[in-house]
């Protein structure tokens, strides 16, 4: 089905220009959105949620070491990557509630259609997706059983954070967030400040492929602008007046980049008091995009969490 009227549809970008992404074998799309994502393996389902400006592209040297052992779903959010370019709502909390109204939309679809079990999910988050993914998880209790928790936040900024610069501005300057959009600065920024170890230059080009026209990068920009501040009704998605005690049962794996610009140390520590049986693994030498720098040893260790904390 195509995308709703007034959505932009999604960029074309050649699976050529995508060195190491999946085959277009494994690409869909939810009908009823037009949301693209890839399923690539089998066994229990393993939902990879990316973050802003990146898209599933980021989870491509993670697929081929988790998907011999799971079934490893990865779309690409509403606004971002290959997924069309809806109409953002006008206020945050409305942005947010429309962004989970596509992960049920994306679910619906997958177990209906895909015959993937009600049950039995690990989510996988990195940036966005761990807001995301904590505020669906806690409005649907009993989908998922694991947590993997990969330089993101679920929570309140922790007392002491303060959000880079460069965000702020962009968050809380029209002019600086016109100059973003029309200059792709964000995406730009970010394949080299977000990684620890330089990425080659193809690899580069295909994270900025999906945003390389002015029309698809709009999401780019209002994901920043709405970064919550400490007052914004938003953050109540992420606390509920219960739910949370089910997930702060569940078995966690951390696994965080130490050199993460945005990301920082604090906010792991936040994630450890909040998850005290978290399995925590550190990435001296790794940045924001921690599965670029440590990828073989995060996708080792991902997995092996995930075969050790496997439904018998």
């Amino acid at each position: 089905m195509a995308p709703r009227p007034a959505d932009r549809p999604p960029p074309i970008v050649p699976h050529r220009l995508l060195p190491g992404y999946p085959a277009p074998d494994d690409w869909w799309r939810v009908p009823a959105t037009g949301q693209h994502y890839l399923d690539a393996g089998a066994g229990a389902p393993v939902l990879l949620l990316h973050g802003n400006p990146s898209w599933s592209y980021v989870w491509r040297r993670l697929l081929p070491v988790l998907s011999p052992h799971v079934r490893c779903l990865a779309p690409d959010l509403p606004g971002l990557g290959l997924s069309p370019r809806p109409v953002p709502p006008p206020s945050n909390a409305d942005r947010y509630a429309a962004q989970l109204a596509f992960l049920d939309s994306l679910f619906t679809h997958l177990v209906d259609h895909r015959r993937i079990p009600p049950r039995g999910w690990t989510f996988v988050m990195h940036d966005w997706g761990g807001p995301l993914g904590i505020a669906w998880a806690l409005r649907n209790p009993g989908v998922v059983d694991r947590l993997v928790v990969l330089n993101t936040i679920g929570f309140r900024w922790p007392p002491g954070y303060r959000l880079p610069l460069s965000l702020r501005s962009i968050r809380g300057v029209a002019a600086v967030a016109a100059l973003a959009h029309l200059t792709n600065a964000f995406p730009r920024a970010a394949v080299r400040a977000g990684v620890v170890h330089r990425l080659r230059a193809e690899v580069r080009r295909a994270y900025l492929l999906p945003y390389a026209h002015r029309r698809d990068r709009g999401a780019v920009v209002e994901f920043v602008r709405s970064i919550p501040r400490d007052d914004d009704p938003a953050w109540r998605l992420l606390e509920p007046p219960e739910g949370r005690s089910r997930l702060a049962r569940l078995p966690v794996f951390v696994g965080w980049g130490m050199r993460d610009p945005v990301f920082t140390p604090l906010v792991l520590d936040e994630w450890t008091r909040r998850f005290p049986q978290a399995r925590v693994h550190r990435y001296a030498d790794a940045g924001h995009y921690v599965m670029e720098d440590a990828a073989d040893e995060l996708g080792r260790d991902i997995r092996d969490f995930l075969l050790e904390t496997a439904r018998r």
